[in-house]
């Protein structure tokens, strides 16, 4: 940076060459009036300095004492700045600090203080002469105007520093703080995410509970009809078996047992080789010569005499066709076309035909000849050989 050159040193009056000049009268200044005439000898309002004049009409100055002029200061240089003024004043440290707040609200999250008054210190002698600054023409405008700054300041200082991060009911609520807003939000937000996950949690839990409850449930009620099932079908079969006994025990009414005194020697469908057709063919109840052989349901007499290796046989034609055989007898009591009922005895007991011992040999076939079990036929008819 460049520096100012020292300015010229002033004469002295006690120098050598102070009062050489061209010869003037030492006692006029300027006019050349006698200097000192005046009563009091004072000059310029009563300064009490007293002024003479040198060689060269110039007044002489008091001891140590220098006025510098436009032409005996030479220019400033260098790169010194003026600073820009507003109406021929700069702005205050007051208004340059509502800038850098407004500058560090933007931020929002720095803190700015206003800077504190800059003292400046005048001698007595000047500071009790200066007028007052407000009093000056165009300059009562700008205290003013420092006065709202300084206003503005102190708002802006009491103010939060951004409203960035504030929401309209949060500034209506006196929320100062875009920090704290921001974190009891997040506080907030956090707290309602935990209750909604509790919520859910507790949703899911009531869920898996219901649907357990209504698994449950669902057994119990599959559990009771299957219950209800089975003892209705129990109940059904219970129903259908009294339905049968009854039916049986009508049918018993109706039917009989052959002979009596007896004793099951064979079945039907018993291998073996005293049977021309290498099986039994019907049911034998092997019983005393003599004993009287029944008709086991009415019906008519089809046949009745000797049938080769079946002895004296008769053949009983039921109401539906079915023919009943009975064999071996040692006499026969009806007669063909004979009409007889259930119990009736139509012959005896013998051993006649291809026998080893007296016995009743009976055999039952269908409608259509077909050989049937006379056991399986009479339990069908509610009897029990």
């Amino acid at each position: 940076m460049a520096s100012n050159k020292p300015a010229p040193e002033a004469p002295s009056r006690f120098s050598p060459d102070f009062g050489s000049g061209t010869g003037t009268d030492y006692g006029t200044f300027a006019t050349g009036t006698a200097y000192g005439t005046e009563p009091g000898g004072d000059f310029a309002g009563g300064f009490g300095s007293e002024f003479r004049a040198d060689g060269n009409g110039e007044p002489e100055r008091g001891r140590d004492e220098w006025n510098p002029t436009e032409e005996s200061v030479r220019p400033v240089r260098g790169k010194h700045r003026v600073a820009k003024q507003r109406n021929g004043l700069a702005r205050s440290s007051t208004v340059l600090g509502v800038g850098v707040i407004a500058a560090v609200g933007a931020g929002g999250m720095a803190t700015a203080q206003s800077k504190p008054p800059v003292s400046i210190s005048l001698p007595d002698s000047i500071a009790d002469n200066l007028p007052d600054a407000k009093s000056l023409p165009g300059v009562g405008s700008l205290f003013s105007e420092e006065s709202e700054a300084e206003k503005a300041a102190a708002a802006a200082a009491a103010a939060p520093l951004t409203t960035a991060g504030l929401t309209t009911t949060e500034a209506e609520q006196g929320t100062a703080d875009a920090g704290e807003a921001l974190r009891a939000r997040i506080l907030q937000q956090a707290e309602q995410q935990q209750d909604a996950a509790d919520a859910e949690a507790k949703a899911a839990q009531e869920k898996a509970a219901a649907e357990q409850a209504a698994a449950e449930a669902k057994k119990q009620q599959d559990a009771a009809e299957a219950k209800v099932a089975a003892e209705k079908k129990k109940a059904e079969e219970a129903a259908k078996k009294k339905a049968e006994a009854l039916r049986l025990a009508k049918l018993a009414a109706s039917y009989a047992i052959p002979t009596s005194s007896y004793t099951v020697t064979s079945t039907f469908g018993q291998a073996g080789s005293m049977w021309s057709s290498g099986y039994h063919t019907g049911l034998d109840f092997a019983a005393p010569t003599g004993t009287p052989i029944k008709a086991v349901h009415g019906g008519t007499i089809k046949s009745a005499g000797w049938s080769g290796s079946y002895g004296y046989r008769t053949v009983l034609e039921l109401d539906d066709g079915t023919e009943v055989w009975f064999c071996h007898q040692s006499s026969i009591g009806v007669s063909v076309g004979q009409k007889v009922t259930t119990g009736e005895t139509i012959g005896r007991v013998g051993a006649t035909g291809n026998v080893t011992g007296p016995h009743l040999h009976l055999e039952v076939h269908t409608s259509d000849g077909t050989g049937i079990d006379p056991m399986a036929w009479l339990r069908g008819k509610g009897l029990n050989p």
